[in-house]
Parts: C-alpha cells; structure tokens; sequence
C-alpha cells in the first residue's frame, strides 16, 4: 500500500512537472501584451485576452489549407509505400533484401540539414520547388524508412501459411495484397498515419526553406508571429496552441490505437 501510494505520488509530480510548460503558454497566450512580465508570469490574467487567438488564427488562415494538403498526401502516400516495402520485404524473399533494407533503415538517421543544399537543388530541378508538391515529395521519401520499418515488423507476424496458400490458389503479388494482406494492415496503418501525421505537421526546416509564401505550412505562420524586434507573446503562446490542436486531437482519439499498433509489431520481426 505505502508503495503504491508512493509510486503515484512520484507520478502526479512528474505529471505536474510536465503540465507546467503548458499552463504558462496557455496564461500567456490569454494575457495582454501589456500584462505579460516577469514578475507575473505564473499569474492567471486578471481579464482574459481572446483577442490573440482571432489574430493568430487570421494569420494561419491562409497557410492553413497548405499543411492540410501536405499533411493528407505525403500521409497517405508514405504509408501506402511503406506498406508495400513492407510486404515485399518480409513476405517475398529475393536476392539482396539483406541489404535493401538495411540500406532504407540508413535514411532515418541522415539529419536533415546534411542533405538540405543538395536537397534544394533537386527539388528545384524537378520544377517542384516553391511548390507543396515539392514538400510533399520530400516528406514521402523521408517517411519511407520508418514506414517501412513499421510493417515490415507488422507483416511479420502474419503467417506465411497465408501467403503460400494464396499463391497455390493462383493469386498474384497484388492480388495477395490487396486480399491477404491490406485487410489485416489496419493496425499497421493507425501507427503509421499518426507517426508521418505528426511529423509533417511540426516540420519546420523544409517548410522555410523549400517553398515560397504562396505555398508555406502552418509551422511556418507560426514562426512569423513570433517575428520582429518587439514580441508580443501572448500572439507566438496562442498560435502554439491553435497549431498543436490537429495533433492533440489524432492522439487522444487514435492513442490507444497508436499503442496496440506499436505492440502489434513487437513480438517477431
């Protein structure tokens, strides 16, 4: 019992601890510029400001429907690729796969600025640079390596049992795929949707450097709030919250799903 008591008394402080970078942001963002000082920082405001959050918001309006588009695509393509790297690489084995694969694995560890000037000349190249296609195309072929990591994992645990079966039967590569496999991927694919979601919609890097102001994400918004010599700070607070929302929200209604997902995959692979 005293254990136990213990143990979720260290908890609660540790959960106090991590809230409390929150509450400031959250006091802050709701005080008047004129209000926010040292001295009250970790006062409640005496009238709340809701005036920073219309700004902030009017702000991101028109970046909004950008990180939208970028988030959708480059999600939904990285994972579709992902998946079928997975697929190939645990469940057809051919010459070589020792070797792709660790090769793929090797992307997740480049940082992004070592590649960022070669990168920019690429992208710009293609014609694609300036555009949100041309972030989309970077995210997707970033995301692969962990997307692919991801249900490689997951398909190993299906058995292989299966897919003999399925090729005595006379299905093919696709067919396998899309009538064996694809149907067991949905845990697979909440992890990986709330992965590469998260990831594409807090980066920054490409974001500046990839795209003109036509075609900027939201991360990139938020960072000219904060900009100039005088900072109000109640405007950068409010803007945080409003574009941590899309994420906050995919976790707590897709956390659990995110959980077993990553379990999911565990156990062989």
């Amino acid at each position: 019992m005293i254990g136990r008591t213990i143990t979720y008394s260290v908890l609660l402080i540790a959960t106090l601890l991590f809230l409390l970078p929150i509450y400031l942001v959250v006091v802050t963002a709701l005080k008047e510029p004129a209000a926010i000082m040292l001295s009250t920082t970790w006062q409640l405001p005496k009238v709340w400001n809701w005036d920073s959050f219309v700004q902030a918001w009017t702000a991101f309006l028109p970046k909004l429907k950008n990180s939208f588009v970028l988030t959708f695509f480059a999600t939904l393509i990285s994972a579709l690729l992902g998946s079928l790297n997975g697929y190939v690489l645990s469940k057809w084995k051919f010459p070589g796969a020792n070797i792709i694969f660790p090769l793929m694995l090797f992307g997740m560890f480049i940082p992004y600025q070592a590649v960022l000037i070669p990168l920019f000349q690429f992208v710009k190249s293609i014609g694609l640079y300036g555009t949100v296609w041309g972030l989309v195309l970077v995210h997707v072929v970033y995301g692969l390596p962990i997307t692919t990591l991801i249900f490689r994992n997951y398909y190993a645990e299906i058995p292989d049992e299966l897919v003999e079966a399925s090729r005595i039967d006379g299905a093919g590569f696709f067919n396998i795929y899309r009538k064996v496999i694809f149907p067991l991927s949905i845990p697979g694919f909440v992890v990986v949707i709330i992965w590469q979601f998260t990831q594409i919609w807090n980066e920054f890097l490409f974001a500046v450097t990839l795209t003109n102001p036509k075609s900027q994400p939201i991360t990139v918004a938020l960072a000219q709030l904060a900009g100039g010599e005088a900072v109000k700070w109640n405007l950068p607070m409010a803007g945080a919250l409003l574009a941590a929302l899309p994420t906050l929200l995919v976790y707590i209604f897709l956390g659990r799903y995110f959980i077993r997902g990553l379990l999911a995959g565990s156990v062989k692979g």
